[in-house]
């Protein structure tokens, strides 16, 4: 692998578009790890509600469905929140969005109304809208044309350059180059500078990565600035009536101050990275080097794009950004990236990261990172992590789940014996879950065995008996524990724990207990939950109560 020097000697003494000319063109990627694991997650959200609807009585049989379905929406809505924001924390989408291909932009709404070219923008930003390049081209480039001192006339030249570049040839895409070379002499304050310098950028990767030696060379000198650092200063603020992005999948948002005034070198480096990783490498770690002030928003995207290369050399450039970079949101990224990292550095500079850290959000990144490695020193770090009763009760519970992920062969024993050092409900509570999602009859009877303790926390209990009811357990045990318990409480709730399983033998079981049952609000809690219950036989049953006096 070329280090720096011998890049910037070879840049230096051949010409730049000659030697990556020499490297193939390269498809955009994006190398998004699998997110399946958010599932469980899911689940336990959508399972508290479940839970919640025991509590929901005949005393207001009424209303009582109407409410049980609104609790079950609204939890599961804020379930699949919670899996959304997962996916945006823990791998950063917004650099990935950010700098991708995968972009759109649309112009601001029309803002001068008694400006002569408003009519003709706004038939401009509507042909662009709908994807009408060719068109809408063409129009924005008679807005400065027929109108060259209207007010939209300094933002159509971007506005026609951007249309250009959607319109995916290389003909179309030099002759945006062009427009944007107009804008600057033209137009220097136009409220889209900072867009169209980063569009330079990205037009010009695209026609590198087809062989364009000019731009090939351009993305190479763009990519060399973003390793100098800047002059103290203060950055100036984006313009009032700056490009919108549009992210693909994320919906439209404001742009933050870290996609600004870097958006041009970000650009190059990310089109460096697609024609070729091994001589962006060098470059990247330059970039991230850098301690300026001015640099933390190119640094953080920075550190996703060395993500996005295998080996040793982009192992320890993250390695080297989570143990030092002085800005917390740099370390986390680089923490969460090196999820995908399975090797012993990574795993004793996560594990290191994770004891010694002073803020939680990096700890809980390492949490995840050590999660996501195939090795047993992981997987003790975690447990030593969860075993630490100095730590927040918060980070405890989030490694006590990844401990129950995976198929770590003593997880289970873990977990039973970590439960009874734990004081706190909530630390218990998701002990139970993460047993729960041990698959096997060890981790059953072992629920069995808390949820039937007379001395144990009462909510406890109906938890332990909640999540072995949404095992394979045969249902026909959950009908000889209901004999046995002697709390009403927990009886009660074993009725909806009965109702929550889809077998025949559940419906006969609750028909059951609604016609021998001695207790009375017992009686209703079954006849309730049949109620419920789209069982064709449910109805004659419930009938045949309305016929006795």
């Amino acid at each position: 692998m070329p280090n720096l020097r011998s890049l910037v000697f070879a840049l230096s003494t051949v010409p730049g578009a000659l030697l990556w000319a020499q490297a193939a063109p390269r498809a955009t990627t994006i190398r998004i790890p699998d997110l399946s694991w958010v599932g469980p997650q899911v689940a336990a959200a959508r399972a508290g509600a479940a839970t919640a609807l025991a509590g929901v009585g005949p005393a207001v049989a009424g209303i009582a469905p109407a409410l049980a379905q609104a609790r079950v929406g609204l939890v599961q809505a804020r379930a699949a929140l919670e899996a959304a924001r997962i996916r945006m924390d823990a791998y950063g989408f917004g650099p990935v969005f950010a700098m991708g291909d995968d972009y759109e932009r649309i112009p601001p709404e029309p803002w001068a109304q008694q400006d002569p070219a408003d009519l003709l923008y706004r038939d401009a930003r509507r042909e662009l809208n709908r994807g009408r390049y060719a068109t809408a081209a063409d129009l924005f480039a008679n807005i400065y044309t027929k109108y060259p001192r209207s007010t939209y006339a300094g933002d159509a030249y971007y506005w026609q350059a951007y249309a250009l570049s959607k319109r995916d040839s290389d003909e179309a895409r030099r002759k945006a180059l062009e427009v944007l070379k107009r804008q600057r002499e033209k137009a220097p304050g136009a409220s889209t500078r900072s867009d169209a310098d980063a569009l330079t950028a990205r037009i010009q990767g695209e026609l590198a990565q087809s062989g364009d030696p000019g731009a090939t060379a351009a993305i190479a000198s763009i990519a060399q600035t973003a390793t100098t650092p800047v002059v103290a200063g203060v950055p100036p603020a984006p313009p009032a009536r700056a490009a919108t992005t549009i992210s693909t999948g994320s919906g439209r948002g404001k742009r933050d101050r870290c996609d600004s005034d870097d958006d041009m070198q970000s650009a190059a480096l990310n089109a460096l990275q697609q024609m070729n990783p091994d001589k962006a490498l060098p470059i990247l770690k330059r970039v991230l080097a850098r301690r300026d002030e001015g640099s933390q928003c190119l640094r953080r995207k920075a550190v996703f794009i060395v993500s996005q290369n295998e080996g040793t050399e982009a192992e320890r450039i993250l390695l080297d950004v989570a143990r030092s970079d002085p800005d917390l949101e740099v370390r986390e990224q680089a923490v969460q990236w090196l999820s995908q990292v399975n090797s012993p550095g990574a795993v004793a500079a996560l594990d290191s990261i994770l004891r010694s850290a002073s803020d939680p959000a990096l700890q809980d990144k390492a949490i995840f990172a050590l999660s996501q490695q195939d090795s047993p020193k992981a997987r003790q770090a975690l447990r030593d992590f969860a075993l630490r009763p100095s730590v927040s009760d918060d980070l405890r519970e989030k490694a006590i789940f990844w401990i129950s992920q995976g198929d770590d062969p003593e997880r289970l024993s873990f977990l039973k014996g970590l439960y009874g050092q734990l004081h706190t409900e909530e630390l218990r509570e998701k002990v139970l879950f993460s047993v729960s999602q041990v698959e096997g009859r060890e981790s059953q009877q072992w629920l069995l065995g808390v949820a039937g303790d007379a001395n144990e926390n009462i909510e406890l209990r109906k938890k332990a008996l909640f999540w072995v009811g949404q095992s394979d357990l045969p249902v026909s045990e959950l009908f000889t524990i209901y004999d046995r318990l002697a709390n009403r409480e927990m009886k009660e709730h074993m009725i909806f724990v009965i109702s929550q399983r889809d077998e025949k033998a559940a419906v006969d079981k609750l028909i059951q207990i609604a016609r021998t049952e001695t207790d009375r609000e017992l009686k209703k809690k079954a006849v309730f939950w049949l109620s419920q219950s789209d069982d064709p036989r449910v109805a004659e049953f419930l009938a045949s109560l309305l016929e006795k006096p």
